[in-house]
This record gives C-alpha cells, sequence and structure tokens, in this order.
C-alpha cells in the first residue's frame, strides 16, 4: 500500500466534533500494536499519557465490539489491556475498570504481553467472556461518552500538530 506524509491537527475545533478516531488519529497511525509491547511502548514515547490511554480504549472496545474479549486478548491488540484498564481507572470509569480487570483475573491475573504466548494462555485457561462481553456491549454508549467527556475536561493533552505518514487514498 502506498503512503504519503499528511500534515495532521487535532486542535479545539477537532475535539468539539467529538470524534474519537480523529482525536487519536496520531496515534492509529504511528502506533504499532503488531510488533510486541517494546515497540508499542516505543511508539507511544511522544504522545502524552491521556492519548496513549484513549488510544488503547478504542482498541479494547473495536476488538470487543467485533468479537469479544477472546477476540481482543487473541489478536495483537491484547498488548494495550492494562493501558486500557489504568485508562478507565483514571477516567473514573468504575464500571468499566471492574470489567477489564475481571478479564484479566480470567486470564490468570495478567495477560502476558507477547501475543503467541497470550494465544497459548487462552488456550489453558480457556476463560469464558461471554458476561464480560454482554456488559460491554451494553456499556458501549455510556463508555463512549466517559471517554469524550474526560478529552473534552483536558483538552490540552490531545492536542497534536505534525506529519503522520497514512495510507494514499
Amino acid at each position: 500500500m502506498d503512503r504519503e506524509l499528511v500534515k495532521v491537527v487535532v486542535d479545539e475545533d477537532t475535539i468539539n466534533k467529538g470524534w474519537l478516531c480523529e482525536i487519536i488519529d496520531p496515534l492509529w497511525w504511528t502506533v504499532s500494536i503488531y510488533d510486541g509491547e517494546e515497540q508499542y511502548l516505543k511508539d507511544l514515547e511522544k504522545f502524552t499519557v491521556p492519548q496513549k490511554y484513549v488510544f488503547a480504549i478504542e482498541w479494547y472496545l473495536a476488538e470487543v465490539g467485533n468479537g469479544g474479549h477472546d477476540q481482543f486478548y487473541f489478536n495483537s491488540t491484547g498488548v494495550v489491556w492494562e493501558d486500557a484498564m489504568k485508562a478507565f481507572e483514571l477516567m473514573g470509569m468504575k464500571e468499566n475498570y471492574e470489567l477489564i480487570k475481571e478479564s484479566a483475573r480470567r486470564m490468570g491475573g495478567y495477560p502476558i504481553k507477547d501475543r503467541y504466548e497470550r494465544q497459548k494462555q487462552l488456550d489453558e485457561l480457556e476463560p469464558d467472556f461471554g458476561d464480560l462481553d454482554d456488559k460491554l456491549y451494553k456499556l458501549q454508549a455510556e463508555t463512549e461518552a466517559g471517554v469524550l467527556e474526560y478529552v473534552k475536561n483536558h483538552k490540552s493533552d490531545f492536542f497534536f500538530e505534525g506529519m503522520i505518514e497514512k495510507p494514499k487514498i
């Protein structure tokens, strides 16, 4: 896929639109969840903790929304589980925090960050996440609203202006 450098600006207007995908756009294209924890952490270094946390929540919600906690932990996205959990705690989203904490407990207390080791962990433990998936689906709108409220209350933590390499359209 051809890529090009594109100027990306996340400013007050971007935040006021309320589209979380636009707010974390700089991370979406520059932070790898596919190349292991070390690369993930390295890629996050140029971003704020709140940006990192919203990025993690968005991956968590997308993956669980698409295929449940099984898919979230099976895929590369499982590397963000701890950041998503910390994010919910920081944002005061107790129900979401307890939900992901319980999913981690069912994964032995600490899901392994390495994708292939985490897949083995899933195979060995065979956790049942059905009830947690259902709870998250019911919380979806409330969760998105809570994250957006946090972003709007901490706008300057999300401002960004820079060049990002994106796929050509």
